[in-house]
């Protein structure tokens, strides 16, 4: 069932504040995805959150893989499921079986930076703030962050630093999603101007704020993300969790 905007409170409160629960809670809780459940929702059998940002890759919870394959069954629009990897493979035996096209499995891995940010300087990185709404929105979509509904709202009630060169906005770190003890970085730079450095400076400009508000940073990417797992590795992030992304062939 889809669940309304109490009972997507009531499930952000069962999935728990973690590294790996960041965004879809962040969601439920802003109201800013569409959420489905079977069993009771403080120990759900089965429930997924299509966040607004990223509906092509719902967020699976649960204990039965049967009860999250029948969530997906009644959604629209999706082409991987994210799934606690001891579900993965069950889950991906009965999209095989019922689909007749195989299932590839990819990690995702969460990271969280427990001690002090790993500090990095670089001349173009600096915090952004309000005044430079006009910045972000006149950059290229790559590296306008998301999560937020406007770019006003990511730098007044997230954080976010990037990289400006000759009135430019060339690279971002961003807060994707926040919750009470966790903020998710989302970081992005422009092809050209990649491999300068910027996106470790930035970050570590996110990350430094994110601590001071008494916040616990994460980063999530997936296993086969060399240049940002470099990045999380400099700044000085850990490997605290690991899901799996379950993509079956017949939705590629």
């Amino acid at each position: 069932m889809k669940l309304t905007a109490r009972e997507c409170r009531i499930l952000a409160a069962a999935l728990g504040d973690k590294p790996t629960t960041v965004i879809p809670v962040a969601r439920l809780i802003q109201g800013r995805c569409a959420s489905y459940a079977s069993g009771p929702l403080t120990k759900p059998l089965a429930a997924l959150v299509v966040s607004d940002y990223a509906p092509e890759e719902p967020f699976a919870y649960g204990s039965d893989a049967g009860a999250v394959w029948s969530l997906l069954k009644a959604v629209d629009g999706w082409a991987c499921v994210d799934a606690p990897s001891q579900l993965a493979e069950p889950l991906g035996r009965l999209i095989e079986a019922e689909d007749g096209a195989p299932v590839q499995y990819y990690a995702d891995l969460y990271h969280a930076l427990l001690k002090p940010v790993e500090r990095h300087f670089n001349r173009y990185a600096r915090r952004l703030t309000l005044s430079d709404a006009p910045l972000i929105k006149s950059a290229p979509a790559e590296v306008q962050g998301d999560g937020y509904k406007t770019p006003e709202a990511m730098l007044t009630d997230g954080v976010a630093a990037g990289a400006v060169v000759e009135g430019r906005l060339v690279a971002i770190a961003h807060t994707y999603a926040e919750t009470e003890r966790h903020a998710d970085i989302g970081v992005s730079t422009l092809e050209p101007w990649r491999g300068r450095g910027f996106a470790t400076a930035a970050a570590s400009l996110a990350a430094q704020e994110i601590q001071a508000r008494g916040k616990t940073p994460v980063w999530s990417c997936g296993a086969d993300n060399a240049a940002s797992l470099r990045v999380a590795q400099k700044l000085g992030f850990e490997e605290v969790d690991q899901r799996t992304y379950v993509i079956p062939a017949s939705r590629r």
